[in-house]
């Protein structure tokens, strides 16, 4: 083979690999492929979610011990979750933790310092409390009826205290 015709192989096959190790492009999920009306593509689905219904909020007042943030009861696909925010936070001194809907619109107020005991029936476990701090959410589950309840509090099971509560009211 003469040597312009090898310059000329290599120059193709330089170009062919060179072009295979671009990344592929990727479409901007912004744009919308345009559509031949003879082809069966698709726009991409629209990956906006729904923003969650807030249907309830409230403040946390501490009891036995510092407890802060905010709760909102949200409906998001059919399902409510407790959802604690950024600011929520209590002490890590409870032994056994949990996520609580209770039927009194002021737990604090409505027991006694310094444990602020509940009584069985007042109330309904949703779930243990994975965290001590920052944003966090709870599914309740659907045998709960929500009306019956006012309050979320995070409550020591082992030794009946309230460490705080928050009233909720219309989001």
């Amino acid at each position: 083979m003469k040597l312009p015709n090898r310059l000329a192989l290599l120059l193709i096959l330089f170009l062919a690999v060179g072009c295979n190790s671009l990344p592929p492009e990727t479409p901007n999920e912004n744009t919308t492929p345009s559509i031949d009306s003879n082809s069966n593509v698709k726009s991409p689905p629209n990956n906006l979610e729904q923003k969650p219904a807030i249907k309830k909020v409230g403040s946390f007042v501490s009891g036995e011990h510092a407890t802060q943030g905010s709760v909102r009861l949200v409906s998001e696909k059919g399902q409510t979750f407790i959802k604690l925010d950024s600011n929520f936070k209590t002490s890590e001194l409870g032994p056994d933790l949990v996520v609580i809907l209770h039927r009194s619109p002021d737990v604090i107020g409505s027991t006694n310092p310094p444990a602020y005991p509940i009584k069985e029936g007042d109330y309904v476990v949703v779930a243990p409390l994975r965290q001590f701090s920052g944003t966090q959410r709870y599914l309740i589950p659907d045998s709960i009826n929500l009306a019956e309840y006012k309050s979320v509090g995070i409550w020591c099971r082992k030794f009946n205290a309230i460490f705080g509560a928050a009233v909720l009211q219309s989001g």
